[in-house]
C-alpha cells in the first residue's frame, strides 16, 4: 500500500489526499470487515460462494468501508486536528475539503449499490440497512458512550446481506454469527478508542473506553470470552468440524495475547492489540473454509 500511496503521489498529487481520507493506504479496516463477511458467505454457501457473490461481497465491503471513512473524517473535521493519532488527516490539515470527502461518501456509496443491484431483493433492501449505519456511526460519538456498538452493527450488515443473497433468507445462523461480530468490533474498537483516551476526554468525545475507565481490561475480557462462546455455539449450529473449531482456538489464543497487550493501557500496545484482530478474523476464516474444503 505504500508504494501505490507513492505512485499516487508523483502521477497524481491532487488524488493522493482522497486516497488517503478513504483509508485506501490503510487496508486494516477492510480486512476486519471482510473476515466476518467470507465467514457468512462460506457457512452461508457451504463452501466456495461463487465468483459473483465473492466478488460483490469482497469490493463491495472496501468499498463501504471507505465510503464510511470519508464520512467520518467529515464529521470530525473539527476534532481530528486535536488528537494526537488523527492530526494529520487529510481534512484536519486541509489537504482535502470536506465536499470533496462528501463527494467521496457519495460515489463509493453508489458504487457498492451498484454491485448489490447485482443481487436480489432482500439484499438490496438490507443494503439499506447498511447505509444508514455507516453513515450514523461518526455522529454517535456526540450522543452515547457506546458508538462502538453502533460500528459493530455497521461492521455486521454484510453477514445478513450474504446469507440473503446466498440462500434468500436471514437464518438464526446468521444473526449468531453478527451477534459475535458485534461483540467482537466492540471489544477491538475499544482497544483502538483506549488509544486517544487522553485527547477524547479532553474535547468531549465519547466512547467505550471512557465508559469503562479503569474496567476495560475486564470488560473487553468479557467480550471476547463471550465471542468465544457464540463462535462455538456457531459451529454447532452450522455442523462445522475439528478443523473450525482449531481456527477458534486460535482466536482463543490471540485474545489472550491481545490482553496482555493492554496490561499497561499505554497507546502503542493498545494500537497493536487493535491490530493484532486481523489474524482472529483469519483464523476463524481459515477453520471454516478448510472445513468446507475437505468435508
Amino acid at each position: 500500500m505504500q508504494v501505490i500511496s507513492q505512485q499516487i503521489q508523483q502521477r497524481w498529487p491532487l488524488a493522493l489526499p482522497y486516497w488517503q481520507l478513504a483509508r485506501l493506504d490503510r487496508p486494516i479496516g477492510s480486512l476486519l470487515l471482510l473476515w466476518p463477511t467470507w465467514w457468512a458467505l462460506w457457512i452461508a454457501a457451504e463452501g466456495w460462494p461463487g465468483l459473483h457473490l465473492f466478488s460483490v461481497f469482497t469490493l463491495g465491503v472496501i468499498f463501504m468501508r471507505a465510503a464510511g471513512c470519508a464520512i467520518n473524517d467529515f464529521a470530525d473535521r473539527r476534532i481530528d486536528g486535536h488528537v494526537k493519532r488523527t492530526a494529520t488527516r487529510p481534512l484536519a490539515t486541509g489537504a482535502a475539503t470536506p465536499k470533496g470527502a462528501l463527494l467521496l461518501f457519495a460515489g463509493l456509496s453508489v458504487a457498492a449499490f451498484a454491485l448489490v443491484l447485482t443481487t436480489n431483493t432482500l439484499t438490496i433492501l438490507l443494503s439499506f440497512a447498511a447505509l444508514a449505519l455507516a453513515f450514523c456511526y461518526p455522529f454517535a460519538k456526540r450522543y452515547t458512550h457506546m458508538p462502538q456498538v453502533v460500528l459493530g452493527a455497521a461492521f455486521s450488515m454484510g453477514i445478513p446481506m450474504a446469507f440473503a443473497a446466498a440462500t434468500g433468507e436471514v437464518p438464526a445462523v446468521a444473526w449468531l454469527i453478527f451477534t459475535a461480530n458485534l461483540l467482537w468490533t466492540v471489544a477491538y474498537d475499544t482497544f483502538y478508542a483506549m488509544v486517544d483516551r487522553d485527547d477524547d476526554l479532553k474535547i468531549g468525545v465519547k466512547s467505550t473506553a471512557i465508559l469503562f475507565g479503569e474496567m476495560d481490561r475486564a470488560m473487553t475480557g468479557s467480550l471476547q470470552v463471550m465471542v468465544v462462546i457464540a463462535l462455538l455455539m456457531l459451529g454447532d449450529r452450522a455442523n462445522l468440524g475439528a478443523l473450525y473449531y482449531c481456527g477458534v482456538a486460535g482466536a482463543a489464543v490471540l485474545f489472550g495475547f491481545q490482553q496482555w497487550l493492554i496490561r499497561d493501557r499505554q497507546r502503542e500496545p493498545c494500537f497493536r492489540a487493535f491490530l493484532n484482530n486481523n489474524w482472529v478474523g483469519a483464523a476463524v476464516f481459515a477453520g471454516i473454509f478448510f472445513h468446507y474444503l475437505t468435508s
